[in-house]
């Protein structure tokens, strides 16, 4: 079998959008206090779509979220040139050329999500080649199900913040995650009001359910300290990216207080920068996102480097390739998972793009076992709703 084609499409929502009102999430813009708004730089209203085509028929299906203009433009110029006439089983050997030939320019960021977006669509390759669900190629089925937490809860008005949460409830989520909205800049004051938002949840949801909240960024680690004696009462099971992701040091100290679990890992790439996060000592969960930490070829690596270490791996967003990895491994007890909602950030865009993606029951979904590859195909009528950029 041989690779003979690779076909990206950016695919950017025309739609309406809900707008995010002011304190909706923290993140690294706020401490530069500018006038406009600053939770702008993270929403994203495209997405990029990898076909990876093979002269026996099989198609396989790979996506990015972040920056996929040039994203498209780094697999379409560098990429594409490496992957023509080549097996795809030779999978390694594939994501080490890849990396390798890209490594001046691309060995984290854009670079590495190009890559793996591609791994991703191999991925889907092998399983439809094989007949099988890309998780029994990696290890095979270790839950009857998969727990998810609803992953939303963004600042807002708090009477609409704790009917949100009684909507997971009632839903059946055992765990869920919320979003601060304050930060360094809002003072004393602004610390106040992200407690606020942990006591509104935790009077709708009480303590037999996990509760996470996320920092995105937005802090520093002086705030953060200042932050994690507040946070203490509420029994979160982890305070995820309390700081910029390329202070490694500040996420040890954090962690070394040991008054919250601390998680993080999202921005980070490949086994590389997880043996130095591992190796410092500054993680309590492991939450790289498949589709942005090299694809599967890595994230199963980093995977096994974690539970050596026994740090859980929770990645970061829903979406198959997360839940493949997920569901076959033992030190991942979870998975995140993005409710239906309006287009908002840009994390719901995928339900809007392909087909196949579970649906949670009483707070789990489940992989079947007569699916093969990842289970994915593409909504291509409902492309309509977004301008296509071949």
């Amino acid at each position: 079998m041989k690779i003979t084609d690779v076909r990206t499409r950016v695919v950017e929502w025309r739609g309406e959008t809900v707008s995010p009102q002011p304190h909706f999430c923290t993140n690294p813009m706020d401490l530069l206090d500018l006038s406009q708004d600053s939770m702008a730089s993270f929403r994203f209203h495209g997405w990029l779509i990898v076909e990876v085509f093979t002269d026996a028929g099989h198609i396989g299906i790979g996506n990015a979220a972040l920056s996929p203009r040039v994203t498209k433009q780094t697999i379409d110029l560098y990429l594409k040139p490496l992957l023509i006439g080549r097996d795809p089983f030779d999978y390694e050997f594939l994501w080490q050329h890849m990396y390798r030939q890209t490594m001046a320019f691309g060995r984290k960021g854009i670079g590495m999500v190009a890559i793996s977006a591609v791994d991703i669509a191999l991925w889907d390759i092998l399983g439809k080649a094989a007949g099988q669900p890309v998780f029994k190629l990696l290890g095979g089925r270790m839950k009857k199900r998969i727990p998810v937490y609803a992953s939303k809860l963004y600042s807002q008005p708090l009477d609409k913040l704790a009917e949100e949460a009684q909507l997971y409830k009632e839903q059946g989520y055992k765990a869920m995650k919320m979003r601060f909205g304050w930060g360094p800049l809002d003072g004393a004051a602004g610390m106040q009001r992200n407690v606020e938002l942990l006591r509104t949840i935790r009077e709708v949801i009480g303590y037999e359910v996990d509760l996470m909240a996320d920092a995105y960024m937005g802090w520093t680690l002086d705030y953060a300290r200042r932050m994690l004696p507040l946070l203490e009462p509420f029994q979160l099971r982890w305070l995820e990216e309390a700081v910029i992701p390329d202070d490694i040091h500040g996420y040890a100290a954090l962690k070394a207080l040991g008054i919250v679990p601390i998680a993080g890992g999202e921005h980070e790439f490949t086994i590389y920068g997880f043996r130095e996060m591992l190796e410092a000592k500054a993680l309590d969960y492991i939450q790289f996102d498949t589709n942005r930490v090299g694809g599967i070829t890595q994230a199963r690596k980093i995977a096994a480097l974690a539970e050596a270490h026994s740090a859980p791996v929770i990645p970061h967003a829903g979406q198959m390739h997360n839940f493949h990895v997920v569901m076959a491994s033992l030190n991942s007890p979870m998975a995140e998972f993005f409710p239906v909602f309006d287009v908002e950030i840009g994390n719901e865009l995928f339900w809007y793009i392909f087909e196949g993606e579970p649906l949670p029951d009483n707070g789990s979904i489940n992989l079947r076992d007569d699916i093969p590859g990842l289970g994915l195909t593409i909504k291509e009528d409902a492309l309509k709703n977004f301008e296509v950029v071949e």
